[in-house]
């Protein structure tokens, strides 16, 4: 995943005793502040707080809402967090910035190793607070030498091709988590297509850049800090250490939960077969989770839609955080494919600048899949 709130992750393998958690963090109710909305026909205070990344709660207390916000008049206005930062002057900025669009598993730590900036750089441009979190979608400024530097270092970098065959239970999405790289990179390199059915035995070149040091912390291209991969690691020791419900019983309880929530079920089945293969404990090197790869970031924000807390290391909350998830983008997209493309993109970044080339490869293959559940 595709995103797109807050399980901190584990920063050390859990001991055998203790309950499997991760921590979470209570952000401010409104990170990056407030903006008015108008009520429209057919709109109420539950599915605005959902569209707003809030809660019911924040909005009757800011509102001031004496009947608890259950008859809302249309052309009220009411006060809603923004979802991502007020945007600043374009005129003041556009010389001197660039900006970036946050991708499912980035961490302002990520951004900024990457683009070799300092996190107070980053705090600055974009007028949040330490606290703050960021969400897949959201633009985030960056110095623009270090941008221009970045593309042109990765531009004339050199690459390398190995050769892989394929495993039984093996899928696109599967072997580029495992190898570190894009599926859309995948399929360039062997001439495949999102419909082309891979074969037990079969081989499958893989390109990677040539990189100087370590790689064990990048991932599709971006490099991920220490705390992210080290929490990663540990949430994968733990996961590989205790039980886990086979790929026949997480397709039921994949099933299951959808009908709860009011999703079709073989959508759900599609994106967690392509994100992990139903597998719980897959945990890639973003930290993203279990059988939905669920970031701790959403995880808070599945949370406070879910009104409890999951925990991502267990399996039937890790689902129900992708089923909550998943509803909420199928209510504020304007169709099934925009709702696919939002669980990898991020909704707000799909809206506003359209699906990337690996974006729109990812909502194809969902589709397949979901035609073959």
């Amino acid at each position: 995943m595709s995103m797109a709130v807050g399980l901190a992750p584990a920063t050390s393998p859990l001991p055998a005793h203790a309950t499997p958690a991760v921590v979470v963090r209570r952000g401010s109710s409104a990170p990056y502040g407030w903006q008015i909305l108008t009520v429209r026909s057919g709109d109420n205070l539950s599915d605005i707080a959902i569209t707003h990344r809030s809660t019911v709660g924040a909005l009757v207390a800011r509102n001031h809402l004496s009947d608890g916000g259950r008859f809302l008049a249309i052309g009220k206005q009411l006060w809603v967090p923004r979802t991502s930062p007020a945007p600043a002057s374009a005129a003041a900025i556009a010389a001197r910035t660039a900006t970036y669009v946050v991708r499912s598993g980035d961490t302002l730590g990520s951004i900024a190793a990457h683009f070799k900036v300092s996190l107070p750089t980053l705090y600055s441009l974009n007028k949040i607070s330490r606290a703050a979190y960021i969400q897949p979608g959201q633009r985030i400024n960056l110095p623009a030498t270090a941008a221009r530097a970045t593309a042109k270092t990765g531009a004339s970098a050199a690459v390398t091709t190995t050769t892989i065959k394929v495993r039984s239970g093996d899928t696109l999405s599967a072997i580029a988590i495992r190898q570190g790289v894009t599926q859309a990179s995948l399929l360039k390199a062997n001439g495949l297509s999102v419909r082309s059915v891979l074969q037990i035995g079969q081989s499958l070149k893989v390109v990677t850049p040539v990189k100087k040091a370590d790689s064990s912390n990048t991932f599709a291209g971006r490099t991920y800090p220490a705390a992210i991969v080290n929490a990663a690691s540990a949430n994968r020791a733990y996961l590989a250490n205790h039980s886990a419900p086979s790929r026949t019983q997480t397709k039921a309880m994949i099933t299951s939960a959808a009908q709860r929530h009011g999703l079709d079920p073989s959508l759900a089945l599609a994106i967690s077969w392509q994100e992990s293969g139903w597998d719980q404990r897959q945990v890639s090197v973003a930290n993203a989770i279990g059988a939905m790869q669920v970031i701790p970031s959403s995880g808070v924000w599945a949370s406070e839609l879910a009104g409890r807390r999951l925990n991502l290391l267990n399996a039937q909350d890790n689902i129900t955080a992708g089923m909550v998830i998943l509803r909420s983008l199928t209510r504020s997209a304007h169709s099934q494919e925009e709702a696919i493309a939002g669980y990898y993109q991020g909704l707000d970044s799909v809206q506003k600048d359209g699906m990337f080339p690996d974006t729109k490869a990812y909502v194809k293959s969902i589709l397949l899949l979901k035609s073959q559940m």
